[in-house]
């Protein structure tokens, strides 16, 4: 039951911080930044920055982390692409 509260609550952060970053609310910014990936706007300037640090992070817990946390049904009221 506490994990299950603590991983709600990291997924809440989650959500924040890419709402604050001008994201979709409802989305994580790990399916942010997996879509990044997957169009390929990861390559260069702030976004290529952000994308390796929290990579090199995420990649310890769980291989091909952002690509496995898409959401194709969020995203859609994201401010900043």
């Amino acid at each position: 039951m506490f994990c299950k509260y603590c991983w709600n609550i990291l997924i809440a952060i989650d959500q924040l911080i890419n709402t604050i970053c001008g994201g979709d609310p409802d989305e994580t910014l790990s399916s942010r930044m997996g879509k990044w990936a997957r169009a390929g706007r990861n390559k260069k300037g702030i976004r290529k920055k952000v994308y390796k640090i929290v990579n090199c992070i995420v990649e310890l817990f769980e291989k091909d982390h952002f690509k496995k946390s898409i959401e194709e049904d969020e995203g859609h009221r994201r401010i900043i692409e």
